[in-house]
């Protein structure tokens, strides 16, 4: 509540600030920075609907209808509710009519340059009204015919029912009930597996300070946990090529070896699909000196279950095919790491969330090397612990842990290796780190 005070006397002092300037642009401006600082959303192509955000959940306001209901959930108003007989009729009238270019499940067609109906933010500007005058009407500068004289208004108002009910109907408010949605690709470091909508694009920083224990040692308290040290930072994009396949590039810095990874990702099974688990299937390739040398390639089964809508257990076993024992690059920064051995080895990271609060997780993660770790130096398993905000588009986890290593084949690796310090990956050795997600797109 205060941030959200600040924020709006911002936008109005900002205001004030600019008054001598042109009436018009900051009139906009600060009703934009009034807007956000509100977490209200104005629906482009809308002129009767809004989305507010409240305690991270977004409620589409159609001040037509004069109807609220949360984002991705199913229509409430009892007047726009369809009866069986409506659900079956608007399905059946999109299903010859309107798939070809639609799609049969309203997903859109690239090669038709169509919407998907059921993308939250799409789904926000159908309102009955919209959807009805589309139908009736066509649009203008697009292929969609008019359908007046063709379909009944009966029919007009089925399928613009079906349309607005896709991807948020009863059936998917049933499967989503005790179901958990994660926020972040990561727990902290270990995937969650959480599927994209297609063309979604999201970016990743990690930040890990692992050079400086964040609970012991000399003039810590100058330090901040240790915030006040040197940190390995990372960042990636993940692209969402359709509604169950994704690719990623993410890179480490010098200090780690400066490695870039690039990954495929697919969903073979989801919870809000009505199926039993979240299954996805992950294949990476890291190579080290900006992919240039030390290759290892990563296979990863990434399984997770929902407790309730509240908790959630993931399991990501993962092998590696040459993986290299983790160490701080030694020599100038200039120069490339070390040629070391290629170690086949075998991981089992076992993670959980929780959430205490609707928008507040605790998280927490171990990754024990089962195949192969003490030949990689690995004498103690890697793990982590901490909390985790989500907010609309964006995650922020801030943690501690034993690792310092954040890309697939590095992960599992310890401070005792990096650091070269047997003692390194003991509980006095965790250190801080924090993770945030941003969805661009």
């Amino acid at each position: 509540m205060m941030t959200t005070t600040f924020r709006v006397f911002a936008a109005i002092g900002l205001l004030a600030l600019k008054a001598a300037g042109n009436p018009l642009e900051n009139g906009v401006e600060a009703t934009t920075l009034l807007a956000e600082a509100l977490g209200i959303r104005f629906v482009e192509g809308s002129a009767s609907t809004l989305i507010v955000e409240r305690e991270g959940r977004e409620y589409v306001v159609d001040l037509a209808t004069r109807t609220i209901r949360e984002n991705g959930s199913a229509i409430t108003n009892p007047q726009l509710q369809q009866t069986p007989s409506s659900s079956a009729d608007g399905a059946a009238i999109f299903r010859q009519q309107c798939s070809t270019c639609h799609g049969a499940e309203g997903k859109g067609l690239q090669s038709a340059g169509t919407r998907d109906f059921t993308d939250p933010s799409i789904r926000a500007t159908l309102t009955e009204q919209a959807v009805v005058s589309a139908v009736k009407s066509g649009k203008s500068g697009t292929t969609m015919p008019s359908f007046a004289g063709k379909l009944s208004d009966a029919e007009i108002r089925a399928v613009s029912l079906f349309v607005q009910s896709l991807g948020s109907g009863g059936q998917a408010a049933e499967r989503r009930d005790g179901v958990y949605e994660a926020p972040d690709d990561y727990v902290y470091s270990l995937p969650t597996g959480r599927g994209l909508p297609r063309r979604a694009l999201y970016v990743n920083f990690t930040h890990r300070f692992a050079y400086n224990p964040a609970f012991s040692g000399r003039a810590l308290g100058d330090m901040l946990l240790g915030l006040d040290g040197f940190a390995i930072s990372s960042f990636g994009f993940r692209y969402g090529v359709t509604d169950k396949l994704s690719v990623s590039a993410y890179r480490s810095p010098t200090a780690i070896g400066r490695p870039i990874e690039l990954m495929a990702a697919y969903q073979l099974s989801g919870e809000l699909n009505g199926q039993p688990l979240n299954t996805t299937l992950r294949v990476s390739v890291d190579g080290q000196d900006d992919f240039t040398q030390n290759f290892t390639t990563n296979f990863e089964a990434i399984v997770s279950r929902s407790v309730s809508e509240r908790a959630q257990l993931y399991f990501a076993p993962t092998f590696s095919l040459k993986n290299r024992r983790l160490i701080s690059k030694p020599g100038a920064l200039e120069d490339a790491p070390p040629n070391l051995p290629g170690i086949n080895s075998f991981s089992l990271g076992v993670g959980g969330a929780w959430d205490i609060r609707p928008t507040v997780a605790l998280v927490a993660e171990v990754i024990p090397t089962l195949y192969h770790g003490r030949e990689l130096g690995i004498h103690r398993p890697a793990y982590s612990f901490g909390i985790q905000k989500r907010v609309r588009g964006h995650a922020f986890t801030l943690g501690f842990s034993n690792s310092p290593g954040t890309v697939v084949a590095q992960r599992a690796g310890t401070r005792a290796t990096f650091l070269n310090n047997e003692s390194a990956d003991k509980p006095s050795g965790l250190f801080i780190g924090f993770n945030l997600m941003r969805r661009l797109r």
